[in-house]
């Protein structure tokens, strides 16, 4: 059985690695008294939080999954930003309730950090999809689901 241990060259490059996070993920200057490297460990750690799982499913469900998903997206109307996330707003002629809730129930199996709400409003003219979440999930809810940029 091999040990292994974090020597100086294997910190360095974690904190290299830590680094190049935060830039991706729009990092700025460490809070008051935190180093540079602790700041962007625990800003890398949040991101993190928010990751597709793939394997969640088989071949055939993300297929389909993948086409529903085209077409919410493609059939969406009103974007509306909430506090924790963003409402889509959809017509039941083009989106049935059904085909929604297919979708809520594979996303929720490859993205259990998100919340899911589904609203039929308006004597059953208006079907809203809200998606929130924890602190720092409308970035993740923006690229995932193609929000144009304001």
């Amino acid at each position: 059985m091999q040990i292994e241990t974090k020597t100086p060259a294997r910190k360095n490059l974690r904190a290299t690695a830590v680094a190049l996070a935060l830039l991706l993920i729009g990092g700025g200057a460490p809070l008051h008294g935190q180093s540079t490297t602790a700041n962007a460990e625990k800003k890398a750690l949040m991101a993190s939080k928010f990751y597709c799982n793939i394997k969640a499913l088989n071949a055939t469900e993300r297929a389909h999954h993948k086409e529903l998903t085209a077409n919410l997206i493609a059939a969406r109307g009103e974007i509306v930003e909430a506090d924790k996330g963003y409402e889509f707003q959809y017509s039941p002629a083009k989106v049935p309730l059904a085909e929604l809730a297919d979708w809520v129930v594979a996303e929720s199996k490859c993205c259990p950090f998100l919340d899911f709400h589904i609203d039929l409003e308006r004597e059953g003219k208006l079907l809203c999809l809200r998606l929130t979440g924890e602190q720092g999930i409308k970035p993740f809810i923006e690229t995932e689901f193609q929000i144009p940029v304001k």
